[in-house]
């Protein structure tokens, strides 16, 4: 067996790795080598990450943009056997000071996966993974926007008087369908039936089909659309929406609503025409109730209006 040493600044510190190696033999009946975990940092355990597993994930952009921008942190120049919780912990809070609790779970979440992945996988002997023992920062409350009086109105007649010709129909579809943004720019006409009036969305968010039933307006949008000149609904990129809805809301005064709280407004309004839970989760998409009611802000007077 080959023999094993390492240094230590306490006394304490080398006889609990001691006891550790010990826990380890009389488990196993034999120590694992731990000289890949010696030798390889933070930096290329997530590179190696990015590289292999990212790329296999629906989420692979975002997530390889993530990766980048942790390898720029000096936590990633840690060996394995050093990072430590408090490495950890220390970085949440370095970051806290200049993003959000969300981002800081995202990248915490895909460090700890990374690790998990060098464990099983990657020969990388670690007694625990350290990232999962740090506390998380409490994730932000549900947003509760929704569209009032005649914000709807105004949105839309600004996207008249715009230069984008696809806002328009991309919000009147967002609040009559629910569809995520990505869901309404993969959206390919192949999958429409205006006669059934469903749209088949082969892959979502969730990994899984769903067929979404159509409204009258809906369907009337979705036919003034129809040119038979592209395979997709709307032929424009995730960013390029972005800014044009950012200049759009900038135009109306409504800078504090997102696109996303279009979704917000299509669930709660499917509540209020009385649909139920599993019917609602079926057209949103949804799999969990608690993700549910997240989107779900119905309205104390029109619920009160139902008492009577």
């Amino acid at each position: 067996m080959q023999p094993r040493s390492k240094s230590f600044d306490a006394k304490s510190d080398a006889e609990r790795w001691a006891r550790s190696l010990e826990a380890e033999l009389d488990r196993n009946g034999a120590l694992p080598d731990m000289r890949p975990a010696e030798k390889a940092t933070l930096a290329q355990i997530l590179t190696r990450y990015r590289d292999d597993v990212s790329p296999k994930k629906r989420s692979a952009v975002t997530e390889i943009a993530r990766i980048n921008a942790i390898l720029r942190r000096p936590i990633c120049h840690r060996t394995m056997t050093l990072l430590s919780t408090s490495d950890l912990a220390a970085y949440r809070d370095e970051r806290l000071k200049t993003v959000a609790p969300a981002t800081i779970i995202r990248e915490l979440n895909t460090i700890s996966h990374a690790i998990d992945t060098a464990r099983r996988e990657w020969d990388i002997h670690l007694t625990t993974n350290p990232c999962k023992l740090v506390r998380r920062p409490s994730p932000p409350k549900g947003r509760t926007r929704r569209l009032e009086g005649d914000e709807e109105q105004l949105l839309l007649a600004a996207a008249d008087k715009g230069r984008t010709p696809y806002l328009r129909p991309l919000i009147v579809l967002a609040v009559e369908t629910g569809m995520r943004r990505g869901e309404l720019l993969s959206l390919q006409w192949e999958h429409v039936d205006l006669d059934r009036r469903v749209a088949h969305l082969p892959l979502t968010k969730n990994g899984t089909c769903r067929d979404v039933p159509l409204s009258t307006r809906a369907v009337d949008t979705l036919r003034s659309l129809r040119t038979g000149e592209s395979a997709t609904v709307f032929s424009t990129a995730p960013n390029a929406v972005r800014l044009a809805w950012e200049r759009l809301t900038r135009r109306v005064g409504l800078s504090d609503l997102h696109l996303h709280d279009l979704r917000h407004e299509a669930v709660s309004r499917l509540f209020e025409k009385g649909f139920n839970v599993v019917e609602v989760a079926s057209i949103s998409g949804h799999r969990e109730l608690r993700m549910l009611q997240r989107y779900t802000h119905l309205r104390a007077a029109d619920l009160a209006a139902r008492l009577d």
